[in-house]
């Protein structure tokens, strides 16, 4: 294999320091389709289904397409000579980011930057030589890097030397922008902050703390010009004078509602400016919308987004009169003022089951599924339908084939919006060991959990014989079967009461496993141990497990993210959510999202040999590897 071919598929950076991409040298040395496939590894991702450029006037009028060859593409703009359109697209395959360039007339499209690791928000130097993007190559942290649009030499900027954070905590680099000179580079990171969950810390989602920060392009001058405590900065812009830095501020707290449009009105933001020698700050906005990706249209004039609510569109700090629209993303106007170009986003139609997505392991081929699925030993597979439906759950062979319905969630005494929602219905089923009953919980889920109740229930394969199993009392949900079927664990969550219960379906009693603040239990396959998320007293999510018995209790992850939702392979190792590489973007510019930054890995249970199975800059979730065989 030649050195391009090499670079293509791995990308400059050195490798040495990451943790492996599974299994990363092997895989990719034999160039992906050399390798016979082990199976598919299903997988949720939650993530906007449509994504495409337009170009309008500032005014909205006059929008049209960009690309003539459109795919899944965001983060559109404009060199500052006029010359190239820029954008991230991911049309070598879903979750797969890279960074093209095409003529303005949306023709003539070409990779810039082709890499296997994930790519985006790239920006061009005022003289057209010099590439500014974010990468995750070299550790799978969003990091900033250079490339010579001529020679194709690249260069990391952030995560090494001075400009690097403290181990174990957020350290990512995002948004590059040039100044007018070329001399810097302005950008926002979450170096040397804390992670912290939503509600002061008791969430599992992370809210995000940002500074902005600028650097020479040789790495030389780093400094931060701009930081409030217990807030987010993000989104930084030059002023045409070189003078002044424009972004958003918002409290870090806010950064979690601004994924989600039910909380308009409490997640709110203000368009500030900065001047960069001085530090001289202007506050260019008020009132409770949530405005984003500011950019200055003059040294006088600033446009930005308005995300959610009835203004929703872009707005302008001027007297120029505001464009109302949905769903338009990441504006960036041309630096003549004439036009702006963003993206127009949708998640419908729904991703559809069983899509293929980018397969970062080549050993496996990856599809998209609904939440919880989970494979019975005669090849069934049960999952619960949230994403295209209403909670309930459905079974399937695994090529999709023989898709019929098993337990229709409506008609239990659910609230019916709570259900349309997602907040409501049939959760985690599991196959009982000899396939005959599907264990579950129905109920109310999430946040719901504080006021609202869910029981264990199951039911036949054939969809006869439903039974609620526990009574309702104590909100129980997440049932897993031991080895025997004579058994359940699961979880209960009250005010007086919370950790993992274990059900005998012969006797109905019931006995305590763990009393902690323990979640989604899974029993191993060999039935001596139980795997389960623990938040600990320092707020910290981590991977257990434990045995049957209560004894035994191992610790599976350390790090001071989060790590959750883990599931068992059939061969005994652990799948699992986390977080340690932390966001892959700014919190507040996602859409409809609990844990953007999420990526999966797997370990041996053990904890030994951690892999990250995932590079996207999207949230990815509850895996399930069905063999070929």
């Amino acid at each position: 294999m030649d050195r391009r071919t090499i670079l293509r598929l791995f990308g400059s950076g050195t490798l040495a320091a990451q943790l492996p991409l599974a299994p990363l040298a092997k895989a990719q040395a034999a160039a992906s389709a050399a390798l016979p496939k082990k199976g598919v590894m299903l997988m949720n991702r939650i993530a906007p289904s449509v994504s495409e450029l337009y170009a309008a006037n500032p005014d909205g009028s006059d929008e049209r397409k960009l690309l003539a060859d459109s795919a899944y593409e965001y983060n559109g703009s404009l060199s500052s000579n006029g010359q190239w359109l820029l954008f991230t697209s991911e049309r070598r395959g879903d979750g797969q980011s890279d960074i093209f360039r095409a003529r303005p007339d949306g023709t003539g499209i070409a990779p810039l930057v082709d890499s296997d690791s994930m790519e985006d928000a790239a920006d061009l130097s005022p003289d057209g030589r010099t590439l500014a993007f974010v990468s995750t190559r070299n550790g799978y942290r969003a990091n900033i890097w250079l490339m010579d649009i001529y020679t194709g030499r690249q260069k990391q900027l952030t995560g090494v030397g001075d400009v690097r954070g403290k181990e174990g905590k957020p350290d990512c680099y995002f948004r590059p922008s040039w100044s007018p000179d070329g001399q810097w580079i302005a950008f926002s990171s979450d170096r040397n902050t804390e992670w912290t969950g939503h509600d002061k810390g008791q969430g599992w989602e992370h809210t995000q703390e940002l500074g902005i920060y600028i650097i020479r392009p040789d790495g030389t001058g780093f400094r931060k010009v701009a930081s409030k405590p217990g807030y987010c900065l993000g989104s930084p812009k030059w002023s045409p004078d070189g003078k002044r830095i424009v972004f958003y501020e918002m409290t870090v707290e806010a950064t979690w509602g601004a994924r989600r449009p039910n909380y308009y009105g409490k997640a709110f933001s203000q368009i500030v400016s900065v001047d960069v020698a001085s530090g001289h700050r202007i506050e260019h906005t008020s009132g409770n919308d949530l405005k984003l990706s500011p950019q200055f249209l003059s040294n006088s004039e600033i446009g930005y987004l308005i995300k959610y609510g009835p203004n929703e569109g872009l707005a302008y700090t001027s007297d120029r009169a505001p464009c109302k629209k949905t769903f338009i993303r990441s504006p960036s106007w041309t630096r003549d003022g004439k036009s702006v170009i963003y993206e127009k986003v949708s998640f419908q139609p729904i991703r559809p089951l069983l899509k293929p997505l980018f397969s970062w392991d080549p050993e496996w081929e990856y599809r998209h599924v609904d939440v919880y699925p989970l494979m019975s030993r005669d090849g069934w597979i049960v999952f619960t339908e949230k994403q295209l439906g209403n909670s309930s759950l459905f079974v399937m062979r695994p090529d999709g084939s023989q898709k019929r319905k098993l337990f229709e969630s409506s008609g239990h005494g659910l609230n019916e919006a709570k259900v349309r929602m997602g907040l409501a219905g049939a959760f985690q089923p599991c196959w009982s060991p000899d396939g005959e009953w599907v264990a579950f919980g129905l109920g109310y889920w999430f946040f719901e959990r504080n006021t609202m109740t869910a029981a264990l229930w199951r039911v036949r394969r054939d969809g006869t014989g439903a039974e609620q199993l526990t009574d309702g009392s104590i909100h129980s949900g997440f049932p897993s079967y031991s080895a025997d079927g004579q058994e359940l664990v699961y979880r209960v969550w009250s005010q007086r009461e919370k950790g993992l219960r274990i059900l005998n379906l012969d006797t109905k009693k019931i006995r305590v496993l763990t009393e902690g603040m323990d979640n989604m239990p899974g029993w191993s396959p060999d039935g001596r141990r139980i795997v389960f998320t623990r938040r600990r007293d320092d707020g910290n999510y981590d991977v257990y497990t434990i045995r049957p018995d209560g004894s035994g209790l191992f610790r599976c992850t350390d790090h001071e993210s989060s790590d959750g939702h883990a599931v068992w392979t059939a061969d005994g190792r652990i799948m699992w959510s986390g977080s340690q590489h932390g966001f892959r973007d700014e919190a507040a510019l996602y859409d409809q999202t609990f844990q953007q930054y999420g990526q999966i890995y797997i370990m041996n249970a053990d904890g030994t040999d951690k892999r990250i199975l995932t590079d996207s800059r999207w949230e990815d979730s509850m895996p399930l590897y069905v063999p070929q065989s």
